[in-house]
């Protein structure tokens, strides 16, 4: 499987593919790092994200998960750049729970492009973040992207 690794204002990021589609961003570093052009321009949009000159990604993307998990994927596609929704908000749009819908996001194989950091807590707070750093990582990324914390 193609993979490239490259710097991050959050860390090192390791961007997979598979069958010409993005399967994964992971935090972490691979030796055996292999460009491809889907992986050039999966690290081209994620670097003008992190620059600000990116507010939505244009990227085949084929995360692996349960259909449920995918449901709660594709609903998060649907957050526009720099708004949050809370769990039980994507939760009742599914017909769901709150609880299921933050596993589908704590299981997101594809950090930032599919944004889990834009689902928060119903309490007001941040709720939780699969990523390295945790927390600090989903804030660093509402804050870039200008939400309301």
């Amino acid at each position: 499987m193609p993979q490239l690794s490259f710097h991050s204002p959050i860390g090192m990021l390791t961007v997979s593919e598979e069958d010409g589609r993005i399967v994964s961003i992971d935090w972490g570093w691979v030796e055996d790092s292999r460009e491809t052009p889907l992986l050039e321009r999966a690290r081209e949009q994620i670097e003008a994200y992190f620059d600000g000159r990116l507010a939505a990604f244009d990227l085949p993307l084929d995360p692996a998960g349960t259909p449920y998990q995918r449901r709660v994927w594709d609903a998060l596609l649907g957050i526009p750049f720099g708004e949050t929704r809370r769990y039980g908000d994507v939760a009742r749009a599914l017909g769901s729970g709150s609880r299921a819908v933050g596993s589908a996001c704590g299981r997101n194989p594809i950090p930032i492009v599919i944004p889990c950091h834009r689902v928060v807590g119903g309490n007001g707070g941040l709720g939780g973040y699969s990523g390295d750093d945790g927390i600090e990582t989903k804030r660093f990324l509402l804050r870039l992207e200008g939400a309301r914390l």
